[in-house]
């Protein structure tokens, strides 16, 4: 089992970057499917980034290309998302998100076992 848990979140201005950390108190993650997903005041979640098991294939989504990063840790069981470049529209609540399902090609999928909590960006212009 995983026990997932964002931090990092907080309030930066237009322009600036932000790292979040995912902390995992369970199993290691090298086995799982892991991602960043996000979710803005009246619209719906959406996938950022993924990294396969065993880091096989790290997949973004169009949102998070070119000005996100995401990396897995596994010696510290942890995976983050740095984000740079960031606007208002960048605006939400963030999760991380893990399942043991692997990815079947160069999208992210929506249905995790596993979710943290939430940490809140807040991007002033």
């Amino acid at each position: 089992q995983l026990q997932l848990a964002e931090t990092g979140g907080g309030l930066v201005q237009q322009g600036g970057s932000l790292t979040l950390s995912c902390i995992n108190r369970g199993t290691n993650l090298n086995d799982y499917v892991v991602a960043w997903f996000r979710q803005a005041p009246g619209k719906e979640r959406e996938a950022l980034a993924c990294i396969g098991k065993k880091g096989s294939r790290t997949n973004y989504m169009s949102s998070a290309k070119g000005r996100f990063t995401i990396s897995k840790d596994i010696a510290k069981n942890h995976f983050d998302l740095q984000m740079n470049d960031l606007t208002p529209d960048d605006t939400a609540i963030y999760f991380c998100a893990a399942r043991a399902y692997p990815l079947y090609d160069d999208t992210c999928p929506s249905q995790f076992n596993f979710w943290g909590r939430g940490t809140q960006v807040t991007v002033s212009s």
